[in-house]
This record gives structure tokens, sequence and C-alpha cells, in this order.
């Protein structure tokens, strides 16, 4: 069983950044593609950003550009750096992991095997 705790969410003005941790309680975790979604109240989960254990990364098209994803396989860690944060992305951020995932697939919430508890991000104006 593969446990994901995410953490680094907090309140923060627009403009301003924040930078997402999730480590993941699991044997191989470069095997695992990593993924970051984000739902907010009222709409359903979005696909924010996923990389794969070789590095491979892939983004949301609205979000390219101020957000980015990286991971530390020696920590089994993934990382979410948001920066330019805009109201409209406050939400509960979820990380998840999949061990099999296809690249038209990534940004599909049923591709991933795995999802934490989340970590809420709010952005004032």
């Amino acid at each position: 069983q593969v446990q994901l705790v995410e953490s680094g969410g907090g309140l923060v003005q627009a403009g301003g950044s924040l930078r997402l941790s999730c480590t993941a309680s699991v044997v191989a975790f470069s095997t695992y593609a990593m993924g970051w979604f984000r739902q907010a109240p009222g709409k359903e989960r979005e696909f924010v950003a996923a990389i794969r254990g070789s590095g491979t990364t892939y983004y949301a098209d609205s979000l390219k550009g101020r957000f980015t994803i990286s991971r530390d396989n020696a920590k089994n860690a993934v990382y979410l750096q948001m920066n330019s944060l805009k109201p409209e992305d406050t939400a509960l951020y979820y990380c998840a992991a999949a061990l099999v995932i296809t690249a038209t697939r990534v940004g599909s919430v049923a591709e991933y095997d795995y999802w934490g508890q989340g970590t809420q991000v709010t952005v004032s104006s």
C-alpha cells in the first residue's frame, strides 16, 4: 500500500508563491509517475502537473509557466512550485501516484492508483 502525504499549503496573497511537497511511503518510488491535481469547492478535480520517474514532465496548458513540478527519488518526494498565484488557484491540492501511465492520459484522475489527503491552498486578492 502506498501512502502519500502532502504539505506546504497555506494562505498567500495574490502574486505570491508556495511550494507543495508530497512524500511517499513506497518501495521503488522512481517507478511511479507522480501527479498533482486540485479541486475547488463545487468543481471537479482537475489536472495540474505530472512527472515520470525519468523526469519527463506534463502540465495543464493553463498553468504552464507559473507552476513547476519536480521530484527527488532519493527522498521519495515530489514537489510543486507555484508562482504568481491567483485567487482562482485556490483549491485543495492532491498528490497522486501511478504505476503505469500513458502520455495521452496523464491528466486523467482514473489513471492514478493512490492519492493523498490533500493540502489546502488559499490565495487572497
